[in-house]
């Protein structure tokens, strides 16, 4: 039996949704801290939006890369959050987006040029394996590329680690002798599987668009296990 496999990230690899994720943002928080926004108008939200996109005096981009993990419980703790009330009230927003206005919230989203295609036109094995929740990647699909990817080939957020869902995936009775692929644009996931043995049948692929960073993709290159792809290998791989 041959043929091939693909397990795709979506955000930063098949969908780009920094605009859409901003602006749920926005919404969240009128809701999370309503006080907060008492005064503020349309123009006032653009504004917040745009301040998003940059970096407080006293931080550069490269820092909070390097120390994300850090920075990140220190906000949280600050704020008086927990990750899973707002990944709650995150998905919250999105459905009564999606209810009242579908055309708004896909079009806050685009997908990365030729990567729709490359879906459509694949005769191999596609998965989605993404920490966004499920539904979100599955409308995306259908309504802003025009792909109807069943269900069950989508796991998304609450489905395991990445590297548990590739395991499950090439122990299918019906993907044994299928070569695998995973693409992903995130290095240090790709780090966590080269760390499974169990998983060394995985080709391993980071894109260079997405949400990654130069100095990531130059240390890929140095990687053995890992190759580097831009979008045209990405539509050619797929066929």
């Amino acid at each position: 039996m041959g043929g091939h496999l693909y397990a795709l990230d979506f955000d930063g690899v098949l969908c780009d949704s920094c605009g859409e994720s901003s602006l749920s943002a926005v919404k969240a928080a009128k809701v999370r801290w309503p006080w907060v926004f008492e005064l503020v108008d349309a123009t006032m939200e653009g504004w917040i939006v745009e301040q998003m996109y940059t970096v407080s005096e006293g931080l550069s981009v490269q820092e909070i890369l390097e120390n994300w993990l850090k920075l990140k419980p220190t906000i949280m703790s600050e704020w008086n959050e927990d990750r899973d009330s707002l990944v709650d009230l995150f998905g919250r927003i999105r459905d009564d987006w999606i209810e009242n206005d579908l055309p708004g919230w896909i079009g806050a989203n685009r997908f990365y040029p030729g990567t729709a295609d490359a879906l459509k036109f694949s005769s191999s094995e596609i998965y989605i394996v993404t920490t966004k929740q499920g539904r979100f990647a599955e409308a995306l699909l259908k309504e802003l590329a025009g792909i109807e990817i069943p269900s069950e080939r989508i796991y998304g957020l609450g489905t395991g680690p990445k590297v548990k869902v590739l395991q499950q995936l090439q122990q299918m009775p019906q993907h044994q002798g299928l070569t695998l692929h995973f693409i992903e644009d995130r290095l240090a996931t790709l780090k966590n599987v080269i760390k499974e043995p169990a998983l060394e049948r995985w080709n391993l692929y980071l894109v260079n668009w997405g949400y990654n960073t130069p100095k990531e993709r130059e240390e890929a290159s140095d990687i053995s296990r890992v190759k580097v792809i831009d979008l045209s290998d990405f539509s050619r791989n797929l066929k």
